[in-house]
């Protein structure tokens, strides 16, 4: 429960700050995966897309699991969702530890750490954030707490390099396991009921009713689709792309460098994006990002790769990464208001997790029918042109009830 001795705006920080700190952990772990594929398969004797299987489970079960989860959130506040994800988290992480074939690893890796992560991560922990905060000030909080996911893959995927070089995957995942465990001490600063105060009060709706509500609505639909390609995207690159680089010569340590780049840079990307959301449309702003993406990709392949051209791709999609969050939550809120947040965004979520499904597991079955990632990179330009035209008709003004309210 929140302290009433904390005035309101101190409140907000405070929740605002365990979030970042949650989400850097939970996200800071899942983005070091893609590092464990070389060792994991050859010592479990597995394909790569056995593995890259065990991670679309994971992106499934993440989205699967996250619309009910978000309800909870909305009900019984933050907290409690929390403690229990980062739990069922480590319990992941050490079975994982365990595995000694492509099943254990599917239920570990798979099933345990996808139904975790939908307890640790951004949508349950922005619904707490999005209820401290004024609207006019939402996005530029969901940047923050999204640049913490970034901030955790800049300090979590090289302390994974260099564990698993040092002491291999079985150890490192012991130790990944201890760190997302203190995710359920930050639950604390999360904690409480969302019961009370004027803007919830304005809202006040039946979760059945905030489902049909945004059924009807075209724009949130848009709203899937864009998300999809996001997922994608972010899964295809963190799973595949140390392998990509490593098959190509330039070894797999630079798989660790360029994932930490990539944190490093949607720190301020993320920032950045969230802040552009308070003064900008947001439908807009992430057309743009989307539009972006592509043509960075198509960069990326056009030029010669090296050593430098990897990190300059890492730099510019890593600017690009998660910006699509406070963006996108902040466009659910802005239509329908904060009271259901968690779950209609989680519904959204689960449309990026499919997304991100497929991203993971499809590029393993092309690599492994072609020998190449070619043509799953073909998909990621295609998909984010068609994201970019997707956002341009949403009607992202918000319902009439709240404009009645």
């Amino acid at each position: 429960m929140s302290s009433p001795a904390l005035s309101p705006m101190k409140r907000s920080w405070v929740v605002i700050a365990c979030a970042a700190f949650i989400v850097t952990l939970a996200m800071g772990v899942r983005q070091s995966f893609g590092l464990f594929l070389p060792q994991m398969s050859v010592d479990i004797g597995i394909s790569r897309s056995d593995f890259g299987l065990a991670m679309a489970l994971q992106n499934l079960l993440f989205g699967l699991v996250q619309p009910f989860v978000g309800a909870l959130a909305d009900k019984h506040g933050a907290g409690r969702v929390v403690l229990a994800g980062a739990l069922l988290y480590a319990l992941g992480l050490i079975g994982a530890a365990f595995a000694t074939d492509a099943i254990g690893l599917h239920i570990s890796f798979g099933i345990f750490i996808g139904m975790a992560q939908s307890a640790t991560t951004f949508v349950v922990v922005l619904g707490a954030v999005g209820r401290v905060v004024s609207p006019e000030k939402r996005s530029t909080a969901f940047g923050i707490v999204t640049a913490g996911g970034s901030l955790g893959q800049f300090l979590v995927v090289p302390l994974a390099s260099i564990l698993l070089r040092d002491i291999g995957y079985h150890e490192t995942l012991w130790i990944m396991a201890g760190l997302v465990a203190l995710c359920g001490l930050l639950a604390i600063g999360v904690a409480g009921r969302p019961d009370g105060g004027a803007t919830l009060a304005v809202e006040e709706q039946g979760a059945r009713e905030a489902l049909r509500e945004a059924a009807v609505h075209r724009g949130y639909w848009l709203l899937n689709a864009g998300f999809f390609v996001c997922g994608f995207h972010i899964a295809f690159i963190a799973t595949h792309l140390p392998a990509y680089l490593d098959d190509k010569g330039l070894g797999i340590e630079i798989g660790a460098q360029v994932l930490a780049l990539v944190g490093l840079f949607n720190i301020l990307g993320s920032y950045i994006f969230g802040r552009a959301g308070d003064v900008m449309r947001q439908k807009y702003v992430l057309s743009a990002l989307y539009t972006a993406r592509s043509a960075v990709i198509a960069l990326f392949l056009f030029v010669p790769l090296s050593h430098a051209s990897a990190l300059a791709f890492a730099g510019a999609m890593g600017f690009l990464w998660l910006g699509t969050i406070p963006l996108t939550s902040g466009i659910v809120g802005r239509i329908f208001g904060v009271r259901h947040l968690s779950m209609l965004y989680g519904i959204v979520f689960l449309s990026h997790q499919i997304g991100s499904f497929f991203g993971a597991w499809m590029a393993g079955l092309i690599f492994d029918a072609t020998g190449s990632y070619n043509i799953a990179w073909g998909f990621a330009i295609a998909l984010g042109l068609f994201a970019g035209l997707v956002h341009l008709p949403i009607a992202d003004a918000p319902v009439k009830r709240l404009q009645a309210a």
